[in-house]
């Protein structure tokens, strides 16, 4: 692990002296290398983006009221169906969206009522959802985009020594240690991209969870007798 350390080891054949972790980064630049430590960069940056947009989006959606669907029962018994809809407005919940569609069709037959709070309740979702795959597709691609990475900076290392006539320990250790950087890199993006994808998704299911609660409660109450 001593190559992610701030001070490396270089070895050449008269003595050891110390590489700084960016000199390292930069010697990966070389050939082809710049193309994929910058194609890895703006993988990381777009998934901090949207790990960090996607949080404050969710932390937003699940920030409903603990009596909201207390309240739009009582409005809708009261038969006061535009203050239920204009509560549903004020509020930025998934649910409200979803409840404020339902609202609105009141007085039409049960199953399209239950039809269009089904069909909002799924484009609130997708809302939810919104570039998550992104982050899926990073998990996968950054640590094979690193490894490939790797691979051609070992084989340029390779190439080198083929037409050197003595073994250069300078070279070898050098080498690798470039190498391994875009692997490292790699692996550290697919990592932050595979947890941010998971923790996020589990709060999307926390709010799906609580929007078929709110939706079942909303038909129950139109499927009481008299409504």
């Amino acid at each position: 692990m001593s190559a992610f350390l701030n001070l490396q080891l270089k070895i050449t054949s008269e003595k050891v002296t110390e590489v700084s972790t960016w000199d390292l980064i930069m010697d990966s630049n070389s050939g082809i290398g710049w193309l994929i430590n910058l194609t890895l960069l703006a993988l990381f940056c777009y998934s901090v983006y949207i790990i960090s947009e996607r949080f404050q989006t969710l932390r937003r959606a699940m920030r409903e009221e603990t009596d909201f669907i207390s309240k739009i029962k009582g409005l809708l018994l009261e038969g006061n169906f535009e203050a239920a809809k204009k509560y549903c407005t004020n509020s930025e919940s998934p649910s409200a969206r979803m409840l404020e569609k339902g609202i609105s069709r009141i007085g039409k037959p049960i199953e399209s009522i239950a039809g269009s709070i089904e069909s909002t309740g799924k484009l609130e979702v997708l809302r939810l959802k919104r570039r998550l795959r992104f982050l899926l597709m990073t998990a996968g691609a950054a640590p094979l985009l690193g490894i490939f990475g790797t691979v051609i900076s070992y084989y340029g290392m390779y190439s080198v020594l083929d037409n050197e006539v003595v073994l250069d320990a300078k070279v070898l250790s050098n080498g690798a240690m470039v190498a391994l950087i875009t692997s490292a890199f790699g692996l550290f993006i697919g990592a932050l991209a595979y947890a941010g994808y998971h923790f996020l998704m589990t709060k999307v299911e926390n709010i799906m969870y609580q929007m078929e609660k709110d939706a079942i409660e909303f038909l129950d109450l139109l499927f009481q007798p008299g409504k």
